[in-house]
């Protein structure tokens, strides 16, 4: 009797060894590449509205695309500082040292940055059409962008590791990318 306890027990360790703890190994790999891959993506969206001044409904788009390629789905936040120069304050004081300090930023979001995206004007250049999607939001040297991508859906790795992160009460590992940068060139020219 006891040897076949011990046989049993036996099988379902050499089950585990030989099935799950690659099933995860294979699992963790998978996440390692996803995360890399949303690092790299996110960091060349953020080059690219540094080097250019602006972001374009395009580029926007062939960045949700292809962080969607990874196979999970993502929270972006971006967070762009546009500088807010007070001339009127430096035009009338005649102190030399009157532009030091006196730069300030204010803030919009993601869901202000996709509105403006998503905004029309009037195409003055063609009168039968009366409406051209821009599809841009300029920037001036000087803004702060900043993005993040974080995954919203569970990966593979993440539900099998998530019975030992509950027991053992620490946070759950999530894929994540982030870029922050300043704007090089003003969008306009």
């Amino acid at each position: 009797m006891e040897d076949s306890t011990i046989s049993i027990i036996g099988i379902i360790i050499a089950s585990i060894l030989m099935f799950i703890v690659p099933l995860v190994l294979i699992a963790d790999r998978s996440d390692d590449i996803s995360h890399l891959t949303v690092q790299t993506l996110t960091a060349q969206f953020v080059d690219n509205i540094i080097k250019h001044g602006k972001i374009t409904n395009e580029d926007y788009g062939r960045y949700i695309s292809s962080l969607s390629s990874t196979g999970n789905t993502y929270d972006i936040e971006i967070e762009i500082k546009i500088l807010d120069e007070n001339t009127a304050q430096r035009e009338t004081n005649n102190d030399t040292n009157a532009g030091i300090g006196q730069n300030s930023y204010y803030s919009i979001y993601t869901s202000q940055i996709e509105e403006k995206l998503a905004e029309t004007q009037p195409d003055l250049s063609n009168p039968t059409n009366s409406l051209n999607k821009t599809g841009q939001l300029i920037l001036k040297e000087g803004d702060v962008i900043s993005v993040t991508a974080k995954n919203s859906s569970k990966t593979l790795s993440q539900t099998l590791k998530s019975i030992y992160y509950n027991i053992k009460g620490e946070d759950l590992h999530i894929i994540a990318g982030a870029s922050t940068g300043t704007i090089a060139v003003n969008g306009a020219i």
